[in-house]
């Protein structure tokens, strides 16, 4: 596969982009207008740079990359695209729009990926009259440092769907993979979130402050990151989206969204792309 869709240039879509360029794939990214695509290229322009200072890439590899990534504002021009990665926010609805969208103009043989969070792919599927050529591809931020992508397969997913996507991921893109089943949260976000809740129910109920629980995580449990930084980076209201998600599917009350959580994103304290969260920035 040569010829990749993005659909959304915001901070996943943009890695996404980032490094199937600089792989040597065609990329074509979706945006909702100028100013968006705009902002997208900036922000490809910005990581490739910071990839070129710290001696992970050379500066004519960046500029390839550059070169190979294009912006649209019409989802026509991806009708010839051999997979479409949808990105776009965590809203069902919405994904479900672009599915249906995508569906209609693509070719019989491309195959539909998304990278969503934890929204269950069949709900993403079941828009389309291909729900055996669409499967979940989801990256983790930020795309071009985490290694992983999480290969999400539905009960009607063809295997040599997962086969052929697992393949560019892992040989072209050069990520690590691991296969997962279709349930809301897949591995990573069923395991991880638990403990972001955690961690906020702690700072709601005043246990102990922000800065000691990131602490104990990284110096006690070895942790890169504590769960409220790691929150702050995510997104508080991509963090909120996911558990919601999770809540839906299990019903479990480890999955119950912290109310604190709410208030903060119903306040536009989004984390590090608004400038405050737990932390300012």
């Amino acid at each position: 596969m040569n010829r990749i869709g993005v659909i959304g240039g915001g901070t996943m879509g943009a890695g996404i982009a980032e490094i199937a360029a600089r792989a040597g794939s065609e990329v074509i990214i979706l945006e909702r207008d100028t100013t968006a695509a705009d902002t997208a290229r900036r922000r490809i322009e910005k990581s490739l740079a910071r990839a070129v200072e710290a001696e992970k890439l050379n500066r004519s590899a960046a500029d390839e990359a550059v070169a190979r990534i294009a912006l649209t504002m019409s989802i026509d021009d991806l009708a010839d695209q051999e997979l479409v990665i949808e990105a776009a926010p965590e809203i069902e609805s919405l994904k479900t729009e672009f599915f249906a969208k995508l569906d209609a103009i693509v070719a019989p043989e491309t195959i539909l990926a998304t990278n969503t969070s934890a929204i269950p792919v069949i709900r993403l599927a079941g828009a389309t009259t291909r729900p055996e050529r669409v499967l979940g591809m989801h990256f983790f931020n930020p795309v071009p440092v985490l290694p992983l992508v999480e290969i999400v397969s539905t009960l009607k997913t063809d295997p040599t769907v997962v086969g052929k996507v697992t393949t560019y991921a892992r040989d072209t893109l050069g990520k690590d993979t691991i296969q997962s089943k279709d349930q809301a949260g897949f591995i990573v976000n069923a395991l991880l979130i638990p403990y972001l809740c955690a961690a906020i129910r702690m700072v709601e109920t005043g246990f102990a402050t922000t800065e000691d629980i990131d602490q104990g995580m990284i110096s006690g449990c070895a942790h890169p990151m504590g769960p409220l930084r790691l929150i702050d980076t995510i997104g508080l209201d991509t963090t909120l989206a996911i558990i919601e998600s999770l809540h839906q599917e299990f019903g479990q009350p480890h999955y119950a969204p912290p109310p604190l959580l709410r208030r903060m994103v119903e306040a536009g304290h989004l984390g590090r792309k608004t400038g405050q969260g737990f932390y300012d920035y």
